[in-house]
């Protein structure tokens, strides 16, 4: 399913979590970029900070490496790539390179402060052979660059991946139980790549069969192609300049498999899409309730859905996967626009009516709420209408009167009915400590109600 650019606009900065693309981005944006609300540009704006400071230690180093002649070429060490895992609540990283393992200040030689991701490229070229004997240490900062914890302990550059020629994949698809069905390609960047090109493949009789190029940002790209047609698929990533010319080898390939049938699926938007802290994208578990439902669920969220758009592609995206049961979430997009509850209802019956006429057991979840100081002071997304409360509690009430329901929303919410402060960073899309209340509780209904289904 494509967006077109008039629906996209219609929806930019609403509900739903991803750092993507539709329209090829060269860094992430404060607006939603593919539905996604991403940090970048707020953060850099915010706090004027550059993305690399250097000591007079690291000019010095350097001065050396040039007066040696040779030593530059002769360096093992021209570049190193850094991982490490992604910390709940982290919306960027800062990472601090040392000349030696004493981890004194007056070792540090660089920091780059704007990570966006949890992992880095550094370029050492610059530094000869000393680089080869440089340290490493990194914290995760909070949206408002204060340090979640302290600094890891140092270690070796040589620990990381020495001299990349590529992009590093960083979706996690193949260690979920499914993956999505709108995958969502993430990576990290290269020195200064701000462009990047992804192509997808199928796996058939054992060759690669070309599916499509995607045109990507800084560390992320959505793919708005539903993948219902069960096989393996790969996918790998390059870094391009602003004409599309390749500047860097492609990456290894990724992969993930679509399987069917799938006896649990989910349909949503971004808060079923996955992702959080508006620089995490679906793509990691952190964020994806799915991953605390300790059941086997399919993906079936798309960022930026309203409960019409979830109606619409019922056909093409729900039935190729034949669920018995269909966990159903929307309402959002909806509320916050102005839609009123009585016609988010309307769209919910349709779908439970779709559900009975295809043999499949609706289970509805109460949309969440949403904090719009946060949506508009943090993250620039416009305001909601000043009714949204009422249209939102409408349509939980009735959600809570079906068959088969979870109420998530009221756990979430503060004394005024707004989504917690502590629960999100842009307003919006629930954080990490939400998601995992989410995903437990509709994990325990779902386990509950249907063992007969999760036993066979």
């Amino acid at each position: 399913m494509k967006r077109t650019i008039k629906k996209m606009m219609r929806l930019a900065g609403f509900c739903c979590l991803a750092a993507g693309l539709a329209v090829p981005a060269v860094t992430h944006a404060a607006a939603a970029d593919g539905g996604h609300v991403t940090a970048t540009s707020v953060l850099d704006a915010k706090e004027g900070q550059p993305a690399v400071t250097e000591t007079k230690a690291a000019q010095e180093i350097a001065a050396e490496a040039r007066a040696d002649g040779g030593q530059a070429q002769a360096a093992d060490v021209h570049s190193v790539s850094l991982t490490w895992p992604v910390v709940p609540g982290a919306v960027k990283y800062q990472v601090e390179i040392l000349r030696s393992q004493r981890d004194d200040l007056t070792d540090v030689i660089m920091t780059q402060n704007q990570i966006f991701t949890n992992g880095v490229d550094i370029d050492l070229s610059r530094f000869g052979k000393a680089a080869a004997s440089f340290w490493w240490k990194v914290r995760p900062l909070d949206y408002s660059g204060n340090p979640l914890s302290s600094y890891s302990a140092p270690q070796p550059v040589t620990s990381g991946v020495l001299n990349p020629k590529a992009p590093q994949p960083t979706a996690e698809y193949d260690q979920m139980d499914y993956a999505a069905e709108y995958p969502v390609y993430s990576w990290i960047p290269m020195p200064g790549a701000k462009h990047h090109e992804v192509q997808v493949y199928r796996e058939v009789n054992g060759k690669d069969m070309y599916v499509k190029t995607l045109q990507g940002g800084e560390y992320d790209v959505y793919d708005w192609d539903a993948y219902t047609t069960p096989g393996r698929y790969y996918w790998r990533v390059r870094s391009v300049d602003e004409n599309g010319a390749a500047i860097s080898d492609w990456s290894d390939k990724s992969g993930f498999s679509v399987t069917a049938p799938t006896p649990i699926a989910a349909l949503g938007d971004s808060i079923t899409h996955g992702g959080g802290v508006m620089s995490v994208p679906p793509s990691y578990k952190l964020y994806n309730w799915e991953t605390y439902a300790g059941v086997p669920i399919k993906n079936l969220g798309v960022s930026g859905n309203t409960t019409q758009d979830m109606l619409d592609r019922f056909e093409h995206d729900v039935l190729p996967f034949s669920p018995r049961v269909l966990v159903i979430m929307g309402g959002v997009n909806d509320y916050r626009a102005g839609t009123l509850g009585w016609t988010v209802v309307q769209h919910l019956k349709a779908l439970k009516e779709k559900c009975a006429a295809y043999g499949i057991i609706p289970v509805f979840v109460t949309p969440t709420p949403i904090n719009p100081s946060l949506m508009i002071h943090r993250a620039g997304i416009e305001h909601p209408t000043p009714d949204w409360l009422v249209h939102q509690q409408y349509v939980c009430d009735w959600v809570k009167r079906q068959p088969y329901s979870v109420d998530v929303a009221s756990s979430l919410a503060d004394e005024r009915g707004w989504l917690r402060s502590d629960y999100t960073t842009d307003g919006l899309h629930p954080d990490y400590q939400a998601k995992k209340e989410m995903g437990e509780k509709i994990g325990r209904y779902l386990s509950a109600t249907f063992p007969w289904l999760l036993n066979s």
